[in-house]
């Protein structure tokens, strides 16, 4: 069985999309509205901020979402049994997923948006109003150059301006989760390894990273 992998991030307001209302604020997973957890583009499940491992255990998707710190015995059988498509309770049946260059949507090395990152959000806001949206998840990343604590913050600071754009184009503020990566999560690989050094000043090396400096954008819903 191909062991599933949790993002680690912390999300904050779980409360307009989750089921019930005190047992819906305990829940360490994110529920939709079919009482389905909701998972990443990668089938990831999404933690709430009550999430800690100890939590999981206790929480009726644990054994979906955190089978390795669950308590032995707690999930049913030796192994899990692979589900099908059909029976894997997922929201994401018409979910869409964007990749947008960060430099299309903010200057280099800003978060601020700019005219032509506000027009590809308006692409982004009418393609929702095609669904029954459930969720929006703003995933920032950047380019390798910097140091990692830096980065961190302008990935996120990335995801929450397009998060707050999005709000003032009707979506609601409890359907939109952000995360930031930094430059955890590079897409071009080795490919810029011989171009010199780490430095906004190597024009080579920044404009090779390009494609690592993004914010992916995925809608889920149904239709």
């Amino acid at each position: 069985m191909k062991k599933i992998l949790r993002p680690s991030f912390v999300l904050a307001f779980v409360a307009g999309i989750v089921l019930g209302s005190v047992q819906a604020q305990e829940r360490v997973y994110v529920i939709d509205q079919r009482d389905n957890v909701a998972t990443s583009g990668a089938d990831l499940c999404w933690r709430t901020g009550y999430w800690t491992p100890a939590a999981a255990g206790n929480d009726p998707a644990g054994c979906q979402c955190d089978r390795d710190l669950v308590p032995a015995g707690k999930c049913s059988g030796a192994a899990p049994v692979a589900a099908t498509p059909s029976q894997r309770p997922v929201i994401r049946p018409d979910s869409g997923k964007l990749s947008i260059a960060a430099d299309a949507l903010f200057d280099f090395n800003k978060a601020v948006l700019r005219p032509e990152g506000r027009a590809k959000l308006d692409d982004v806001a009418a393609k929702s109003k095609e669904i029954n949206l459930e969720v929006v998840l703003a995933v920032g990343h950047t380019d390798r150059i910097g140091g990692d604590a830096y980065n961190q913050k302008l990935s996120e600071k990335r995801a929450a301006a397009v998060k707050q754009y999005l709000v003032g184009k009707g979506i609601e503020a409890n359907r939109i989760y952000t995360e930031g990566k930094g430059k955890t999560q590079p897409v071009t690989g080795d490919a810029c390894n011989n171009l010199g050094a780490d430095s906004n000043r190597n024009k080579k090396l920044v404009e090779c990273l390009q494609p690592d400096r993004r914010v992916d954008i995925e809608l889920i819903g149904t239709k």
